[in-house]
C-alpha cells in the first residue's frame, strides 16, 4: 500500500489517500505518467477519483463540493 499526500488547491488542506499498490509499482507508473503517458493508461487499475487526487490533489469530497457530482 502507498499513502499519497497532497495539498488541495481549493482549500489548502492536506489530504491523504491510500493506494492499493506497492511503492515500486506506484513509482514506475508515476514515472510513466510524468514522461507523457496518459494517467488513465499509467494507472489503469485506479479509480477516476484516485487518479484525480494524484494529478491535482483534489479529494472526492472537495471535487463534489466545488465542482459537482457527475450527472
Amino acid at each position: 500500500m502507498v499513502t499519497i499526500e497532497r495539498k488541495s488547491p481549493f482549500t489548502g488542506e492536506m489530504y491523504r489517500m491510500v493506494i492499493d499498490m506497492t511503492p515500486e509499482q506506484f513509482d514506475e507508473r508515476y514515472e510513466a505518467w510524468q514522461s507523457g503517458v496518459l494517467i488513465q493508461n499509467a494507472f489503469p487499475t485506479l479509480t477516476a477519483d484516485e487518479r484525480e487526487f494524484i494529478k491535482t490533489g483534489i479529494p472526492p469530497v472537495e471535487w463534489n463540493e466545488f465542482i459537482g457530482e457527475d450527472e
